[in-house]
């Protein structure tokens, strides 16, 4: 069951969300763009601020819940974390690909698949697709391998 608290929560992350958006549509004289605090900035926070509690809201538990994070998969969260880093640290010295399909397989393992031919049908096709379709179709350049391969060696 929904309570109160959360419904009002959506109504307001609603409105706040069209707040945020529309603060965007401010006008400003061509010297104010520049300013590090122009007619949108007060808006904009507030924007924000109001989409974050509403979140908030929706999110942690209400009065009459109490906050349990027993079951909660530390072990994973952590790895994944750890994997986004070096993922991050990699992917301009690997390239795109070989970096980009080391964090999926990494990725899928520490989220408990094991199969080899699995890992690689569901890692390395997908982001041949994905760097094909930003390099061909929407014409981003990322380097698809590292220097040493051919590739420019920075994504």
């Amino acid at each position: 069951m929904i309570s109160k608290d959360r419904i009002g929560a959506l109504l307001m992350l609603a409105f706040c969300g069209a707040y945020w958006a529309l603060a965007y549509d401010i006008r400003m004289l061509p010297f104010q763009k520049t300013q590090a605090f122009n007619a949108q900035t007060m808006p904009e926070a507030l924007g924000v601020l109001r989409v974050a509690l509403s979140l908030a809201i929706i999110v942690l538990p209400g009065k009459s819940e109490k906050l349990s994070l027993a079951g909660f998969h530390w072990t994973k969260s952590l790895t994944m974390l750890a994997l986004m880093v070096f993922y991050g640290l990699t992917i301009r010295p690997l390239g795109f690909i070989p970096s980009t399909t080391l964090f999926l397989i990494v990725g899928y393992v520490a989220l408990g698949e094991r199969k080899p031919l699995t890992l690689i049908l569901a890692s390395l096709p997908l982001v041949v697709l994905f760097w094909l379709l930003m390099t061909e179709g929407l014409d981003i350049y990322i380097a698809p391998l590292p220097a040493f391969f051919g590739g420019a060696g920075s994504a």
